[in-house]
Protein backbone atom coordinates (compact mmCIF):
# COMPACT_ATOMS: atom_id res chain seq x y z
CA UNK A 1 0.00 0.00 0.00
CA UNK A 2 1.20 3.51 -0.84
CA UNK A 3 0.01 6.59 1.08
CA UNK A 4 0.70 10.22 0.18
CA UNK A 5 0.72 11.98 3.55
CA UNK A 6 1.01 15.64 2.55
CA UNK A 7 -1.22 17.71 4.85
CA UNK A 8 -3.12 14.69 6.13
CA UNK A 9 -3.85 14.82 9.88
CA UNK A 10 -1.64 12.42 11.81
CA UNK A 11 -4.64 10.61 13.29
CA UNK A 12 -6.07 9.83 9.87
CA UNK A 13 -2.69 8.69 8.60
CA UNK A 14 -2.21 6.33 11.52
CA UNK A 15 -5.71 4.95 11.10
CA UNK A 16 -4.90 4.08 7.50
CA UNK A 17 -1.67 2.38 8.54
CA UNK A 18 -3.35 0.31 11.23
CA UNK A 19 -6.27 -0.75 9.07
CA UNK A 20 -4.09 -1.72 6.12
CA UNK A 21 -3.93 -5.47 5.48
CA UNK A 22 -0.64 -5.19 3.59
CA UNK A 23 2.56 -6.06 5.42
CA UNK A 24 4.47 -3.39 3.50
CA UNK A 25 3.44 0.28 3.50
CA UNK A 26 5.08 3.22 1.71
CA UNK A 27 4.44 6.76 2.94
CA UNK A 28 5.34 9.57 0.55
CA UNK A 29 5.64 13.31 1.22
CA UNK A 30 5.55 12.91 4.99
CA UNK A 31 5.25 16.35 6.59
CA UNK A 32 5.75 15.97 10.31
CA UNK A 33 2.91 13.56 11.13
CA UNK A 34 3.36 12.17 14.65
CA UNK A 35 3.18 8.69 16.20
CA UNK A 36 3.73 6.80 12.93
CA UNK A 37 3.96 3.08 13.68
CA UNK A 38 3.21 3.54 17.37
CA UNK A 39 2.92 0.14 19.07
CA UNK A 40 2.85 -1.61 15.71
CA UNK A 41 4.01 -5.16 14.98
CA UNK A 42 4.32 -7.16 11.77
CA UNK A 43 4.66 -4.24 9.33
CA UNK A 44 7.42 -2.73 7.17
CA UNK A 45 6.94 1.04 6.80
CA UNK A 46 9.08 3.02 4.37
CA UNK A 47 8.85 6.80 4.72
CA UNK A 48 9.98 9.55 2.35
CA UNK A 49 9.99 12.97 3.99
CA UNK A 50 10.15 13.96 7.64
CA UNK A 51 8.06 12.06 10.20
CA UNK A 52 7.12 13.96 13.35
CA UNK A 53 7.61 13.27 17.04
CA UNK A 54 7.40 9.78 18.56
CA UNK A 55 8.04 7.86 15.34
CA UNK A 56 7.85 4.18 16.26
CA UNK A 57 6.92 4.85 19.89
CA UNK A 58 6.25 1.54 21.69
CA UNK A 59 7.18 -0.25 18.45
CA UNK A 60 6.62 -3.96 18.95
CA UNK A 61 8.37 -5.72 16.09
CA UNK A 62 7.76 -3.66 12.96
CA UNK A 63 10.50 -2.20 10.78
CA UNK A 64 10.50 1.51 9.89
CA UNK A 65 12.88 3.04 7.36
CA UNK A 66 13.07 6.81 6.87
CA UNK A 67 14.62 8.36 3.75
CA UNK A 68 15.09 11.74 5.36
CA UNK A 69 15.30 13.16 8.88
CA UNK A 70 13.17 12.39 11.93
CA UNK A 71 12.05 14.70 14.71
CA UNK A 72 12.03 14.15 18.49
CA UNK A 73 11.50 10.98 20.57
CA UNK A 74 12.06 8.48 17.77
CA UNK A 75 11.60 4.97 19.17
CA UNK A 76 10.23 6.22 22.50
CA UNK A 77 9.89 3.14 24.78
CA UNK A 78 10.13 0.78 21.80
CA UNK A 79 9.96 -2.88 22.68
CA UNK A 80 11.14 -4.70 19.54
CA UNK A 81 11.78 -4.12 15.83
CA UNK A 82 14.07 -1.73 13.98
CA UNK A 83 14.15 1.90 12.88
CA UNK A 84 16.57 3.03 10.17
CA UNK A 85 17.02 6.78 9.56
CA UNK A 86 19.04 7.80 6.51
CA UNK A 87 19.31 11.38 7.79
CA UNK A 88 19.49 12.75 11.34
CA UNK A 89 17.13 12.53 14.30
CA UNK A 90 16.12 15.02 16.97
CA UNK A 91 16.26 15.03 20.76
CA UNK A 92 15.49 12.00 22.94
CA UNK A 93 16.09 9.42 20.22
CA UNK A 94 15.62 6.01 21.80
CA UNK A 95 14.08 7.43 24.98
CA UNK A 96 13.48 4.56 27.44
CA UNK A 97 14.11 1.90 24.78
CA UNK A 98 13.70 -1.59 26.21
CA UNK A 99 14.31 -3.61 23.03
CA UNK A 100 14.91 -3.37 19.32
CA UNK A 101 17.43 -1.23 17.46
CA UNK A 102 17.72 2.25 16.01
CA UNK A 103 20.31 3.16 13.38
CA UNK A 104 20.82 6.84 12.51
CA UNK A 105 23.10 7.64 9.58
CA UNK A 106 23.59 11.27 10.62
CA UNK A 107 23.48 13.07 13.95
CA UNK A 108 21.09 12.92 16.86
CA UNK A 109 20.07 15.63 19.32
CA UNK A 110 20.18 15.92 23.09
CA UNK A 111 19.39 13.10 25.52
CA UNK A 112 19.62 10.24 23.04
CA UNK A 113 19.37 6.89 24.79
CA UNK A 114 18.09 8.40 28.04
CA UNK A 115 16.65 5.74 30.37
CA UNK A 116 17.52 2.86 28.03
CA UNK A 117 17.14 -0.47 29.81
CA UNK A 118 17.62 -4.21 29.22
CA UNK A 119 15.77 -7.25 30.53
CA UNK A 120 16.62 -10.91 29.91
CA UNK A 121 16.90 -11.35 26.13
CA UNK A 122 15.93 -7.73 25.47
CA UNK A 123 18.98 -5.56 24.71
CA UNK A 124 18.21 -2.28 22.93
CA UNK A 125 20.80 -0.87 20.55
CA UNK A 126 21.25 2.69 19.29
CA UNK A 127 23.92 3.41 16.65
CA UNK A 128 24.58 7.01 15.56
CA UNK A 129 26.78 7.62 12.53
CA UNK A 130 27.56 11.26 13.22
CA UNK A 131 27.58 13.05 16.57
CA UNK A 132 25.22 13.05 19.55
CA UNK A 133 24.19 16.05 21.62
CA UNK A 134 24.59 16.57 25.36
CA UNK A 135 23.29 14.12 27.98
CA UNK A 136 23.81 11.05 25.80
CA UNK A 137 22.86 7.96 27.80
CA UNK A 138 21.52 9.94 30.73
CA UNK A 139 20.27 7.49 33.41
CA UNK A 140 21.09 4.59 31.07
CA UNK A 141 20.27 1.29 32.78
CA UNK A 142 21.03 -1.18 29.99
CA UNK A 143 21.56 -1.71 26.29
CA UNK A 144 24.27 -0.46 23.96
CA UNK A 145 24.86 2.98 22.47
CA UNK A 146 27.46 3.46 19.71
CA UNK A 147 28.42 6.89 18.37
CA UNK A 148 30.76 6.80 15.36
CA UNK A 149 31.53 10.46 14.74
CA UNK A 150 31.90 9.93 11.00
CA UNK A 151 31.53 13.67 10.40
CA UNK A 152 34.35 14.50 12.85
CA UNK A 153 38.12 14.06 12.94
CA UNK A 154 38.92 12.07 16.06
CA UNK A 155 37.37 14.36 18.70
CA UNK A 156 34.74 12.94 21.05
CA UNK A 157 31.45 12.71 19.10
CA UNK A 158 29.27 13.78 22.04
CA UNK A 159 28.20 16.98 23.77
CA UNK A 160 28.37 17.70 27.48
CA UNK A 161 27.40 15.42 30.39
CA UNK A 162 27.65 12.10 28.57
CA UNK A 163 26.52 9.22 30.82
CA UNK A 164 25.15 11.40 33.62
CA UNK A 165 23.29 9.13 36.03
CA UNK A 166 24.33 6.03 34.06
CA UNK A 167 23.94 2.82 36.08
CA UNK A 168 23.87 0.10 33.43
CA UNK A 169 24.64 -0.68 29.80
CA UNK A 170 27.55 0.52 27.66
CA UNK A 171 28.38 3.55 25.52
CA UNK A 172 30.92 3.09 22.71
CA UNK A 173 32.56 6.21 21.27
CA UNK A 174 34.76 6.19 18.18
CA UNK A 175 37.38 8.84 18.97
CA UNK A 176 41.07 9.38 19.71
CA UNK A 177 40.50 10.62 23.26
CA UNK A 178 37.50 10.23 25.57
CA UNK A 179 35.32 13.17 26.66
CA UNK A 180 36.91 15.25 29.42
CA UNK A 181 33.76 15.98 31.40
CA UNK A 182 32.49 12.46 32.14
CA UNK A 183 30.90 12.11 35.59
CA UNK A 184 33.01 10.39 38.21
CA UNK A 185 30.48 7.54 38.34
CA UNK A 186 31.42 6.50 34.77
CA UNK A 187 34.49 4.45 33.88
CA UNK A 188 35.88 5.05 30.38
CA UNK A 189 38.61 2.90 28.84
CA UNK A 190 39.98 2.13 25.41
CA UNK A 191 37.97 -0.69 23.81
CA UNK A 192 39.76 -4.02 23.50
CA UNK A 193 39.18 -6.55 20.72
CA UNK A 194 36.57 -8.37 22.80
CA UNK A 195 34.69 -5.10 23.21
CA UNK A 196 34.76 -4.53 19.46
CA UNK A 197 33.45 -8.05 18.87
CA UNK A 198 30.39 -7.13 20.91
CA UNK A 199 29.47 -4.30 18.56
CA UNK A 200 30.62 -5.97 15.32
CA UNK A 201 27.13 -7.27 14.37
CA UNK A 202 25.63 -3.81 14.82
CA UNK A 203 28.38 -2.05 12.87
CA UNK A 204 28.09 -4.64 10.12
CA UNK A 205 24.39 -3.93 9.75
CA UNK A 206 24.97 -0.17 9.96
CA UNK A 207 27.60 -0.28 7.20
CA UNK A 208 25.47 -2.52 4.99
CA UNK A 209 22.47 -0.24 5.39
CA UNK A 210 24.23 3.10 4.91
CA UNK A 211 27.16 2.16 2.66
CA UNK A 212 30.03 2.68 5.11
CA UNK A 213 33.44 0.96 5.33
CA UNK A 214 33.22 -1.68 8.06
CA UNK A 215 36.89 -2.62 7.95
CA UNK A 216 37.97 0.97 8.47
CA UNK A 217 35.56 1.43 11.36
CA UNK A 218 36.72 -1.72 13.12
CA UNK A 219 40.37 -0.68 12.79
CA UNK A 220 39.72 2.69 14.46
CA UNK A 221 40.04 3.55 18.15
CA UNK A 222 36.92 3.19 20.31
CA UNK A 223 36.37 4.02 23.96
CA UNK A 224 33.78 2.18 26.01
CA UNK A 225 32.01 3.85 28.92
CA UNK A 226 30.40 1.81 31.70
CA UNK A 227 29.04 2.72 35.12
CA UNK A 228 31.25 2.30 38.17
CA UNK A 229 30.19 -1.03 39.65
CA UNK A 230 30.85 0.11 43.24
CA UNK A 231 27.31 1.45 43.69
CA UNK A 232 28.21 4.97 42.52
CA UNK A 233 25.05 6.60 43.88
CA UNK A 234 25.17 5.00 47.30
CA UNK A 235 25.85 8.34 48.97
CA UNK A 236 22.52 9.63 47.67
CA UNK A 237 20.42 6.90 49.30
CA UNK A 238 18.74 7.41 52.69
CA UNK A 239 19.44 3.79 53.66
CA UNK A 240 22.72 2.02 52.84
Amino acid sequence: MKITAGNMHFQKLNEQIRSCADASIEIENCLGQRYIGSGLSGKKITISGTPGNALGAYLDGSVIEVHGNAQEATGDTMNAGAIYIHGSSGDATGYAMRGGKIYVAGNTGYRAGIHMKAYRDKKPVLVVGGAAGSFLGEYQAGGIIVVLGLTLHGEPPVGFFCGTGMHGGKIYLRCHTPPKDLPKQVVCRKAAQDDKKEILPYLTEFCDKFGKDLQKLMSDIFYVCTPDTKNPYKQLYTAN
